[in-house]
């Protein structure tokens, strides 16, 4: 067992792991079987514990590869889209995938600053942000703060479990990537559960805004009737643009407001 610690520690201090750890995050930016979480929390607590390798450089990395990664998935999505696989027609997919659309529109920011916290779902937020037309300029700028928010997370807790177990720097990294994937999961859990609650508000709002909905107000129900104007109009006189303009609805149509100016 001391053998094996040494050469998992001695693995620990190579210049090396600082480069595989920046490919691993990176692959795990497109690719979520990866375990890079991990890896960076594993190391970040041997690194505390043993002063080999350093937290600072491994968050550099970690949060490089990030970057790398999320803006691959973002090309992905970009430039082979996504509905053109099968598995996205399925229902449960369909709707996870239209959920997500929405809260991209709506608060595009917020979602791809914590989807980077929950393992899968960044990868789908990513791919749809390429294949929805979002601002690359502008998802570099996010995926570079979730990669260092990310990253800070992570360090921080490799560092309070090797903080911990001082003396036993494995069981510190395991105690610490346990605990990184049970808040992933947590946050995960969390999400799924705030967005479903906000589906079932929006569906409990509809049905109410229909009903109370007035009914569309033609321009010829405002308008006085012609003999009561006094207006003459020759026999051959075409009415027939001012009638359709007149039994357009206001509040209908591509632009409503046109027809009434």
């Amino acid at each position: 067992m001391d053998a094996l610690t040494s050469l998992l520690l001695a693995g620990a201090a190579s210049p090396l792991i600082l480069l595989a750890l920046f490919v691993l995050v990176a692959i795990d930016g497109f690719f979520p079987p990866v375990p890079s979480e991990t890896l960076v929390v594993g190391l970040a607590s041997i690194g505390f514990a043993t002063g080999a390798p350093n937290p600072w450089l491994v968050l550099l990395a970690a949060a490089a590869g990030s970057f790398v990664g999320d803006n691959i998935a973002f090309w992905l999505g970009r430039r082979l889209g996504i509905d053109r696989f099968g598995f996205t027609r399925r229902p449960r997919m369909a709707r996870l995938l239209a959920r997500v659309r929405v809260t991209l529109r709506e608060r595009s920011a917020s979602t791809i600053l914590t989807a980077r916290f929950v393992p899968i779902g960044r990868v789908a937020v990513n791919v749809l942000a390429g294949s929805s037309g979002f601002s690359r300029r502008w998802f570099m700028v996010l995926s570079a703060i979730s990669g260092a928010l990310w990253a800070g997370y992570s360090i921080g807790i490799g560092i309070l479990a090797g903080a911990w177990l001082h003396e036993q720097p494995l069981l510190g990294a395991a105690v610490a990537a346990v605990a990184a994937l049970g808040i992933g999961f947590v946050v995960d859990a969390v999400s799924r559960r705030v967005a479903r609650a906000t589906e079932a508000r929006r569906a409990r709002q509809v049905p109410r805004a229909s009903a109370v909905r007035p009914a569309p107000i033609a321009l010829e129900m405002l308008a006085p009737p012609m003999a009561y104007l006094h207006v003459h109009t020759p026999p051959n006189f075409d009415r027939s643009p001012l009638t359709a303009l007149s039994r357009r609805p206001v509040d209908g149509g591509d632009q409503p407001w046109e027809a009434v100016r």
